[in-house]
């Protein structure tokens, strides 16, 4: 059991440390503003990478899976509730589904 929190302990560590030195070193480095705002539409980037391959392998169906998927982006660009996003996007899948 010691030798189990041992090595959590130092999973830990290891984990920490890449994180704390950059932190610590280039905490006074200025970013060009070209760079800094690169970086802030990095997360939205990565999480359509993860999404977007998700939607296509949905269904069956590559044309009810596009349309659920083209259903659930517009309601986000028009700023809807993530409740209705996630419900359009399903009602889009089930009306293709039924009429195609």
């Amino acid at each position: 059991m010691i030798s189990l929190f041992l090595l959590v302990l130092a999973m830990a560590f290891v984990t920490y440390i890449p994180r704390l030195v950059p932190l610590l070193w280039l905490r006074d480095v200025k970013l060009p503003p070209l760079l800094k705002r690169f970086l802030l539409f990095t997360p939205y980037a990565v999480l359509a990478s993860l999404i977007f391959p998700g939607i296509l392998q949905a269904t069956n169906s590559l044309t009810s899976a596009l349309a659920g998927g083209m259903v659930a982006a517009a309601l986000a660009l028009l700023r809807a509730n993530l409740m209705l996003v996630v419900i359009g996007g399903i009602a889009g899948v089930y009306l293709v589904d039924a009429f195609l």
